[in-house]
């Protein structure tokens, strides 16, 4: 499960009603939600919650290193509060469910040193493409 709410805490992160109920919505395991998702599930909690908060709330978390932006194929962003735990994406081509996997391995050691064009590599993104079992 993600430790969201505890580690913007940690921060001293000045928790609102709105900040602390954008970050609870996107608080748990496998969480991959869009903003308009977000602001949907947050305003059942706090019905006077502008899209405006949600969208700046999630920007400030993105720019803290607290949520991970997620772009699949041309759709909506996704926020994913699993930031200080490496992993990758596994994402339905079709209805764009997104989970979080965590192959054994080192993907930077699949990268042979000739294709690294003098680059030192300090992060490494894999999503795996497939069809989810609801769309099989």
């Amino acid at each position: 499960m993600s430790d969201l709410l505890e580690r913007l805490r940690g921060r001293g992160w000045r928790m609102t009603s709105q900040r602390r109920v954008v970050a609870e919505v996107l608080d748990g395991d496998h969480v991959h939600l869009t903003a308009d998702e977000v602001h949907s599930r947050a305003a059942r909690r706090l019905p006077e919650i502008s899209r405006a908060t949600v969208y700046n709330t999630l920007g400030e978390l993105v720019l803290l290193g607290e949520v991970i932006e997620v772009a699949t194929d041309g759709r909506a962003k996704r926020y994913d509060p699993n930031a200080h735990h490496p992993h990758h994406h596994l994402v339905c081509s079709n209805c764009g469910t997104v989970r979080d996997v965590h192959p054994a391995g080192d993907p930077l050691a699949d990268l042979p040193a000739q294709e690294r064009f003098g680059f030192t590599v300090s992060q490494v993104e894999v999503t795996y493409r497939g069809l989810c079992p609801s769309c099989s």
